[in-house]
């Protein structure tokens, strides 16, 4: 008698996972998105931003210093060939010594450029020069190079070179709101003014005000054909630049894109494979992203 042999198993065949829903893709494109954003605002107010102003007061004191050795350094709102002189151009040195502060001097004090170091609010004249020259800088974020200014002592020493000399102040009081403002210097006279915010950590409240009489000599002032006053509020303490919007629109809607491409590839390639690829990716958009919303921070910040 013949025994058959029972026929062989079918082997079943594998079930591919069925597609994500739509509203799941979405939901993790938006928390992509979302951990970008944080962990890059973050970095930008912390060590990112730290190491960016570190990079900028490099290039800008080698420029700086080229310019002095040349006699082209600016001295007024317009260069040495009668060009108006650029926003975020480097102007000065601002030294401090009772608190170790050494930084190059931006013209201009909006929000971008404060990132790069103090700046010199355009409206008001040179230091060294006659009348009361302003100069903000951020108490926390970029390196926060006015964080201490509040802490000098009346009489302590500031000094500030330009393309004409080292101008030398010394400081007479600190100012918060409300405090009286000081006499307006006489006919000849200069005065530097230090300005930051006050409040928590990356909360500002609040502005701080150091004045400092000049001492050494008046340098002569060029013509300024912009008087003060003109300004927009953004270069004003505590102002932001709604300018800086569509830099953010642009910069997160590259974002989004990229979260999005991260989900369908999390789908077709693997999950180890998508992230080694995506995070960087997603890491540097995040940080570019909150970079360009920092604008809309106060520029104090």
């Amino acid at each position: 008698m013949t025994v058959l042999a029972p026929p062989p198993l079918a082997t079943p065949e594998p079930v591919a996972d069925p597609p994500a829903a739509p509203g799941i893709a979405l939901a993790g494109a938006a928390l992509c998105v979302l951990a970008a954003l944080l962990l890059g605002f973050a970095a930008n107010l912390t060590v990112v931003g730290h190491l960016q102003h570190a990079r900028d007061q490099r290039t800008a004191y080698d420029d700086l210093r080229a310019q002095l050795a040349m006699g082209t350094a600016p001295v007024g709102q317009a260069t040495f060939d009668g060009e108006p002189l650029e926003v975020g151009a480097p102007m000065a040195l601002l030294r401090i010594p009772a608190l170790g502060v050494k930084q190059v001097v931006f013209e201009g004090t909006g929000s971008g450029v404060l990132r790069s170091g103090p700046g010199h609010r355009r409206d008001t004249p040179f230091p060294g020069q006659a009348g009361t020259s302003q100069i903000l800088g951020r108490a926390w974020g970029y390196g926060g190079p006015f964080n201490d200014i509040a802490r000098l002592p009346v009489g302590a020493e500031i000094r500030v070179t330009t393309g004409q000399s080292t101008a030398e102040y010394r400081v007479t009081g600190t100012r918060r709101d409300g405090d009286p403002l000081p006499a307006v210097p006489g006919a000849g006279k200069g005065r530097l003014t230090l300005v930051t915010a006050t409040g928590g950590a990356y909360t500002p409240s609040g502005v701080v005000r150091v004045d400092a009489d000049l001492v050494s000599e008046t340098q002569p002032s060029p013509p300024r054909p912009r008087r003060a006053g003109w300004i927009e509020d953004s270069e004003k303490p505590l102002g932001s630049e709604d300018g800086a919007w569509l830099s953010v629109y642009l910069w997160s809607q590259a974002l989004l894109a990229a979260a999005l491409l991260t989900v369908w590839l999390h789908r077709r390639w693997g999950r180890w494979q998508t992230w080694i690829t995506a995070v960087p990716v997603l890491a540097a958009l995040g940080v570019a992203a909150s970079g360009a919303a920092t604008c809309l921070l106060p520029n104090l910040l």
